[in-house]
């Protein structure tokens, strides 16, 4: 019953990171594309004025992701990092080298050097997702067994390379939605237009992709593809393509950016949950069940406990941070502001 539980927080924890660290790798896959130096110029402006405050927090939903893994599936974990380590070593060098590039781009004055940290954003960015989402892959097509050794087999299938591009473009969907809301914010309708316009490209890469993969499961996965047709992984599907679509209308509508965030959020937030739910009973389909890959009794009980301080402590704090954000209430202090707070003080 508890692993049960348990196991329902690890699949909450990685939609949270799915959808929060998503956001922040669709900001950085425009930053890719945007363009050269003058075309680029302007939404990489809005790419950080808006990540700015925030961008570190998300980090927070993947710890506690490794956190229940290691501690609650320890068996799990275990085959995952053993069979897996190439493309989660990269995907790890990746989050490290682009948060390197997005702290350090803008302090530096040399344009080669803001060129050379821009560049490692940008592209990390691009295959830090992809990685994961080729991990999520391999284990969704029950390649993680414990006779499995680690070979680009295991990640490089074609379960694997859908959930890496789906990856891809979930990331760049919420980035543009999130960055068109924050352009309206920002009075830059240009902005708004430009951003928009990439989101609903991006939703349609997404709903075109989400298809393929659906047929590919059927011969790859079968028991993710039962999974996804039937049941409880079949709500979240019907949940994901009814918020597609209000996601499609909203942006074409050009209400308030709150709800087409919400509606973003809801399609990738639902496509996570339905991929969980297709896998019930099994952390890796058809070879480790919950049951068999939790850890003891008492660690479940104990990380049960921390869930719960987490929930009542950690949760709400995040939350808060990122309302404060999206109402326009991090903003960063110009060189204005510190000269004037500067002469008050002074004075």
């Amino acid at each position: 019953m508890i692993a049960g539980v348990i196991a329902v927080v690890l699949l909450l924890a990685v939609a949270a990171y799915a959808c929060g660290g998503g956001t922040d790798y669709g900001a950085g896959f425009w930053d890719l594309t945007a363009g050269g130096a003058e075309r680029g110029k302007r939404p990489r402006w809005l790419i950080d004025r808006a990540m700015e405050p925030v961008w570190e927090v998300n980090n927070v939903w993947l710890i506690f992701v490794l956190v229940i893994m290691w501690t609650g599936f320890p068996v799990f974990f275990q085959r995952v990092f053993t069979t897996m380590w190439l493309p989660l070593t990269l995907a790890a060098l990746g989050i490290v080298l682009r948060g390197a590039g997005f702290a350090l781009r803008r302090p530096v004055r040399r344009l080669a050097g803001r060129r050379l940290y821009g560049a490692l954003f940008a592209v990390s960015s691009l295959l830090t997702p992809f990685f994961l989402g080729a991990a999520a892959g391999g284990v969704a097509s029950g390649r993680v067994t414990a006779t499995t050794t680690a070979s680009t087999h295991v990640w490089a299938n074609p379960t694997s390379l859908l959930f890496g591009l789906l990856a891809i473009a979930a990331t760049a969907t919420l980035g543009a939605v999130f960055l068109a809301a924050d352009a309206r914010r920002f009075d830059a309708p240009d902005l708004d237009r430009y951003f928009r316009h990439r989101a609903l490209g991006a939703l349609a890469a997404v709903a075109v992709l989400a298809v393929i993969t659906l047929i590919v499961t059927h011969g790859d996965a079968p028991h993710v593809w039962h999974g996804l047709t039937h049941g409880v992984g079949l709500v979240f599907v019907v949940v994901a393509v009814l918020a597609t679509l209000t996601t499609a209308w909203l942006l074409l509508t050009r209400p308030s950016g709150v709800w087409s965030r919400v509606t973003a959020v809801g399609v990738v937030a639902s496509a996570v949950i339905a991929w969980g739910m297709a896998q019930r009973p099994y952390l890796v389909p058809t070879s480790l069940t919950v049951a068999e890959g939790a850890g003891a009794h008492t660690t479940l009980r104990w990380l049960g406990f921390v869930t719960l301080v987490a929930l009542v402590l950690v949760v709400p704090a995040v939350v808060l941070l990122y309302w404060l954000d999206t109402h326009g209430e991090l903003e960063g202090l110009s060189d204005a502001d510190l000269r004037r707070d500067a002469a008050g003080d002074e004075g």
